[in-house]
């Protein structure tokens, strides 16, 4: 009977390892728990890290951006077609994968100018944070009518991916790479402009013309 005792005493002695050794182990798997975000990373370059880079990967796209209604309205009450002039002004931001802006009230973030320069390297084009157009168009708008000036400017898109190096280790580890996307206004890339016009609702005419 010793020897059952002895190989049930063992038994609980491995147990008590495993299950102490599994103790040990959680602190260093929960170093690397999935608790910072990407932009907490981001928030690093340069500022705890040695090395902060963006790496874009595949070609520049070049897209018409949102048609959007620019200017005041042209309404004609007259029974003649009538010409209208509107001065309008439009202006194109950024946006990213992350949501947030690139720059701060008193310039541009670490990890946003390391996207800059990474980007007009890259491709030899020009990242701006928001770029402002605008003109006089004139509007041949038909009797009974409202007509209006659109807008599409065209943006660029580009995605990579940042690499960063910390001199300590960040939630357990040196190495992080964080993919990014990012549009912004197309510099030198004219928008799309046009007019468009429509008949007039009763409750227009009533409004606009009496």
């Amino acid at each position: 009977m010793a020897p059952t005792r002895n190989r049930t005493r063992w038994a609980g002695f491995l147990t008590v390892l495993v299950t102490a050794g599994s103790l040990i182990a959680v602190p260093s798997a929960q170093a690397d728990d999935g608790r910072h975000t990407d932009l907490e990373l981001l928030e690093k370059c340069d500022n705890g890290t040695k090395k902060c880079v963006f790496h874009p990967a595949g070609d520049v796209t070049i897209v018409p951006g949102k048609r959007e209604n620019v200017g005041d309205r042209a309404w004609n009450c007259t029974q003649d077609q009538q010409t209208s002039s509107r001065t309008w002004e439009h202006t194109t931001g950024e946006s990213n994968s992350l949501g947030v802006s690139l720059r701060t009230e008193v310039g541009t973030k670490a990890f946003g100018a390391t996207f800059k320069v990474a980007f007009e390297t890259s491709y030899r084009r020009t990242w701006s944070s928001s770029h402002t157009e605008g003109e006089t168009t004139f509007i041949d708008v038909p009797p009974g009518e409202v007509g209006w000036v659109t807008v599409a400017p065209k943006t660029q898109r580009v995605s990579g991916t940042y690499e960063l190096i910390f001199k300590d280790r960040f939630h357990g580890k040196r190495y992080w790479y964080v993919p990014f996307k990012a549009e912004g206004p197309a510099e030198g890339e004219p928008a799309v402009r046009s007019q468009q016009s429509r008949p007039m609702t009763e409750q227009e005419r009533i409004e606009e013309c009496q």
